[in-house]
């Protein structure tokens, strides 16, 4: 465990330059959620900015060369990638919940009034779509590389306007019978967590069974 959390501490060093630009994008997506009056579009677009930075590791990585420090750390392949991951969940975390907090006091300086269903059906969807964002964004970068792998840059794009196109085209009494068929927020949260554990778990096993066939 030692050497994950180590492995996501020098994936930190490594963005840390990109650190302001990354906070910038954050900026962002608020200004969305206020012309659009809506929480759960601007938490879904901040989602989709933070996942479109997830290639960072990889890139800088690249093009300095390091796979070659890599691969005299005394880390483990899959330590290594697994730290990765933790890096990337925890950049999401953060991600959203400063988009909790800034969003809904934007909206409610504007007027809007954010419900409990509100704030927990976005809370929900942030959490699920940057996990599905970055599940298969992670093994397309281990299996090409962040410069080949440019195209998984624009899977949370494609996401974002598909749920774009749901939120705006689904009526919001529809919308909310969608999350309260299940009736209890934390019935909700707890699926949510069910399923994006469930999804990380295959797609680590699946980065990992990448990085070592590389060196086969």
């Amino acid at each position: 465990m030692n050497n994950i959390w180590k492995s996501a501490k020098l994936d930190f060093s490594l963005v840390k330059p990109y650190v302001k630009t990354i906070c910038f994008t954050m900026v962002l997506p608020i200004v969305f959620a206020a012309i659009n009056r809506s929480l759960l579009t601007g938490i879904s677009f901040a989602m989709c900015f933070i996942a479109m930075t997830t290639g960072y590791t990889f890139s800088v990585t690249e093009k300095n060369s390091m796979e070659r420090l890599y691969g005299i750390l005394p880390i483990r392949k899959s330590d290594m990638v697994i730290g990765r991951y933790i890096f990337i969940i925890i950049m999401g975390l953060a991600a959203l919940l400063f988009s909790l907090v800034a969003h809904p006091i934007l909206l409610t300086i504007l007027g809007e009034t954010i419900s409990k269903f509100d704030f927990i059906s976005a809370a929900a969807t942030g959490i699920f779509l940057f996990a599905l964002y970055t599940v298969f964004q992670l093994p397309g970068y281990y299996k090409l590389g962040s410069i080949k792998g440019r195209v998984f840059m624009y899977i949370p794009v494609a996401g974002f306007l598909i749920t774009l196109l749901l939120i705006t085209n689904i009526p919001v009494g529809e919308s909310k019978l969608l999350f309260t068929v299940i009736n209890s927020p934390l019935l909700l949260m707890l699926l949510t967590f069910i399923l994006v554990i469930a999804m990380y778990v295959v797609s680590i096993f699946v980065s990992i069974k990448i990085l070592k066939n590389k060196e086969t």
